[in-house]
């Protein structure tokens, strides 16, 4: 019987693998194993008992205000018991984070194959998106199987070299999550008080955009619904502090 084990650790990734891991465990022949590190803490429980995905190793990695060095070193002292325990004939690992690229590494420096689900998005600027353009990069570097998304995420691996049968164009896990919890009956409080306006729904976190940008786009938000009171604005506000203090300073009391 093959061992696959799948790792993961930040809410992104959580979505994107559990469908993954759902559909594993019906496969005859197969045992599946799941390792999160806990990079994310809450926001990752929330969609594991969403899916109903009990993890059978959870490294609980998260401490206050981590750094990348804390996340990476952490992974990779942690992990390496569980590999060493386990031994699976392959581990997958999912798109872009220091989750995926430590857990690579280490699987890399056990001689163990590594799966890389969500291959081959570049913008190959390795500083644009940061570090997740040089992790994803550096996975696909020791990946021996590549699930991309689109053709052209495929393009881009058969290009850097990546033989042809181990590129796999397989869509985006995310479409498989959306059909697992999409209902016809879905409200929401939010929606409704939204519903007689237009209405923008914000995402806004990324390292990039930390500082001064951030506080930018915040303020460009609360003119855009301060001169047009159509407008109606819905943001589930990240729980990294950095971001919650720029969107209290800018948009509290909007």
């Amino acid at each position: 019987m093959k061992k696959i084990m799948l790792v993961f650790g930040t809410r992104p990734e959580a979505i994107k693998m559990c469908p993954l891991v759902k559909e594993l465990k019906t496969r005859k022949g197969l045992e599946t194993v799941v390792c999160v590190t806990g990079q994310h803490r809450q926001m990752l429980d929330s969609v594991l008992r969403t899916f109903d995905v009990e993890p059978d190793y959870d490294l609980s990695i998260m401490k206050d205000k981590q750094t990348l060095f804390d996340v990476t070193v952490s992974i990779l002292e942690k992990i390496k018991p569980v590999l060493e325990k386990e031994r699976p004939d392959a581990v997958l690992v999912h798109g872009d984070t220091t989750t995926t690229f430590a857990s690579a590494l280490a699987c890399y420096y056990l001689g163990i194959k590594v799966g890389h689900v969500e291959a081959g998005l570049r913008t190959y600027d390795i500083h644009s998106p940061f570090p997740e353009e040089f992790n994803r990069q550096a996975v696909g570097i020791v990946s021996e199987y590549n699930f991309a998304p689109t053709e052209t995420a495929r393009e881009n691996l058969l290009r850097e070299g990546k033989k042809k049968e181990t590129v796999f164009v397989t869509g985006n896990t995310a479409i498989d999550a959306l059909r697992t919890t999409v209902r016809a009956d879905y409200s929401n409080e939010w929606l409704d008080w939204a519903a007689d306006g237009r209405l923008i729904m914000i995402t806004a976190h990324r390292r990039e955009n930390l500082g001064e940008p951030m506080h930018h786009m915040f303020r460009a938000i609360r003119r855009i619904v301060e001169e047009h009171p159509d407008i109606r604005a819905i943001y589930p506000i990240h729980m990294n502090p950095v971001v919650r203090e720029a969107a209290d300073a800018e948009l509290g009391g909007c």
